[in-house]
């Protein structure tokens, strides 16, 4: 039986869960591909993390042993962030190995540049991890659905927001609260702004948006907000709409060109990720063939993202055996425009605290009326010291409209503050 021999560099949360899957369940790999994946060589400069790794494996702390050892066929890169990760890829193809990575950062900058290279090589780049952790995203949309043109991929991607809103939402607590809970329990970082500003979800986009509408989708094409405003208030006032709050990343491709964008949303409780809940991540993808798909799954973890990098490294032993690498390779052969925020298209609710006095309602009206914007409705909610509470649910409008019409808000002299501008994604888009 042929033998495909792995090295792995990096043994933090990830590298240690592609161990374990691969141990763990080698006969029943053994068996689907008729092969042996041996993990032969792994490297960390951590002596500890070195010293866990179980069995028949050489360890070093220098990366280069790894990449220079000639029977290694396949190099896991987990070590994330982009240099050396990237130089450490590159070397990898420039000595004739394939290569499978979990690094969002590097895929959703650098992706194409990594592609291009594993093709000049005749090699394999896998990146199924990158995104949705054991959700397998990637292969659906560049191998099972690639038949399709997609008009939208919209996902809940980020599991640290999603825990937050969805105890926000559950338990009625305040945002600073839930966040500190996050943290202690391990599913938000010390410093949790990549995830709570939208940061780690727009890289995810990027590469989501990139394979299902064939053109280069890079970090800074995509807007970002996050959920650092979202407050208790909002939720409650989403309850009464009947709606849930998420934070939704969303990629769209009309004609005039390709739209993407991650913030929050108020999300009707009939969508179906409107019932995404937790630490869950799911993705869901309108296709001109297959009509509306969603995928559902852990987004991240040790063992869900080992997954998902141990299905990459099996996809590539099979093309190894039958000489078929570099077969799956970057398809971003369009050129499309990136359309600024301005363009964007949708309903907005906007809350505000404004003099508690006749024809104040009228005045916005006619504000945002100037603008070219009507309202679907309006809760109002009297507060202390002659104030109330406005909520306002536009009809769809360009965010240029809306832009004008909170320009002239701002000024108008009984409106005592601004809480909230958040977008309605009301229903999947169609084909």
């Amino acid at each position: 039986m042929r033998s495909i021999k792995v090295g792995v560099i990096g043994l933090g949360t990830v590298g240690s869960g592609v161990i374990q899957v691969l141990q763990e369940n080698a006969p029943d790999i053994r068996q689907r591909l008729e092969c042996d994946i041996q993990l032969k060589r792994v490297a960390d400069r951590d002596v500890a993390l070195l010293q866990k790794v179980q069995g028949d494996v050489i360890r070093s702390e220098n990366a280069q042993d790894v990449l220079t050892d000639p029977e290694i066929d396949i190099v896991v890169e987990v070590i994330g962030g982009i240099e050396p990760a990237k130089t450490f890829i590159l070397e990898a193809f420039r000595q004739g190995k394939n290569v499978v990575t979990a690094n969002k950062d590097l895929i959703a900058i650098h992706g194409h540049e990594l592609l291009e290279a594993a093709k000049a090589a005749g090699k394999d780049l896998g990146f199924e991890a990158s995104v949705g952790g054991g959700i397998p995203i990637i292969a659906a949309l560049k191998q099972s659905l690639t038949a399709n043109k997609f008009s939208a991929i919209l996902g809940i991607i980020n599991g640290t927001t999603n825990y937050i809103l969805t105890a926000m939402y559950e338990q009625g607590r305040d945002y600073g609260e839930v966040l500190a809970e996050a943290q202690k329990l391990g599913y938000a970082e010390a410093d949790p702004t990549s995830d709570v500003e939208g940061l780690d979800a727009a890289r995810k986009l990027a590469i989501l948006s990139s394979i299902a509408f064939n053109s280069k989708v890079t970090l800074s094409d995509v807007y970002v907000e996050g959920i650092s405003q979202i407050t208790s208030e909002d939720i409650q006032y989403a309850k009464e709409l009947g709606c849930t709050i998420k934070l939704l990343a969303i990629g769209k491709n009309p004609e005039q060109g390709i739209e993407v964008r991650v913030h929050p949303v108020l999300l009707p409780l009939s969508h179906p990720l409107a019932a995404v809940n937790g630490v869950f991540n799911a993705i869901f993808a309108v296709g001109n063939a297959v009509g509306d798909t969603m995928f559902y799954g852990r987004g991240a973890g040790s063992l869900p993202t080992g997954s998902a990098i141990a299905g990459d490294i099996i996809s590539i032993s099979r093309n190894i055996i039958y000489n078929a690498t570099a077969s799956v390779h970057c398809t971003c052969y369009n050129e499309r425009p990136i359309l600024p925020s301005s363009a964007f298209i949708s309903a907005y609710y906007v809350r505000l605290s404004v003099a508690d006095e006749p024809r104040v309602l009228a005045s916005l009206a006619t504000i945002f009326a100037e603008a070219g914007i009507s309202f679907a409705s309006i809760i109002q909610k009297t507060q202390k010291e002659n104030q109330a509470e406005i909520v306002l649910i536009t009809h769809p409008c360009r965010e240029s409209q809306l832009n004008d019409a909170l320009a002239q808000v701002r000024v108008y002299d009984k409106v005592r503050s601004i809480h909230n501008v958040i977008r309605f994604e009301e229903n999947p888009a169609p084909t």
